[in-house]
């Protein structure tokens, strides 16, 4: 119960994204889905473990952390606006849960086949496909993060194909 309410002080002393330089990991495991290593929450990344809290701190995976300040960049490019940010993810989210079972669907009728993520709908968000294709590139934070935009533009098979083109 404790894990649930300790985001609370987090939302309520969020700032604005572009007053943030950089983002301290705090341990949280309860709003963290298993498997997941870090989520941006407000200005703040929430970690699993205190090892992974220090890693994200610390220097040892750069491209873990860079991957979490492409989001803060993200919510910077939505109009400066935590909650518009989030917003958007979760209808991505919501779009391609509703467009990966359609089309499920519909290829099970067909008799097709079709590979889909595990997590799809969280890959395939166009927020994340930009953060997990530039997390490597350390200099890519010196400008705006807006390729999700471009991914936002592309039809839910297109993205499923570039995806298992970069897998």
């Amino acid at each position: 119960m404790w894990m649930m309410l300790r985001v609370i002080p987090i939302m309520w002393r969020a700032v604005r994204p572009s007053k943030i330089v950089d983002m301290p990991a705090v341990v949280n495991t309860f709003w963290l889905p298993k498997g997941y290593e870090g989520l941006t929450f407000f200005g703040h990344i929430l970690a699993p473990t205190q090892a992974l809290a220090d890693r994200f701190n610390g220097s040892a995976d750069r491209a873990l952390k860079n991957h979490e300040m492409i989001h803060l960049r993200q919510a910077q490019s939505c109009g400066d606006s935590w909650i518009r940010f989030y917003l958007l993810y979760i209808w991505y989210w919501l779009k391609n849960s509703v467009g990966i079972l359609y089309e499920l669907s519909s290829r099970l009728r067909k008799n097709r086949p079709y590979r889909v993520p595990k997590h799809a709908a969280y890959l395939l968000n166009p927020f994340e496909m930009e953060a997990y294709a530039r997390m490597h590139d350390l200099d890519y934070l010196n400008g705006p993060a807006t390729e999700w935009r471009h991914y936002a533009k592309m039809k839910l098979k297109d993205r499923l194909k570039l995806y298992n083109n970069n897998e």
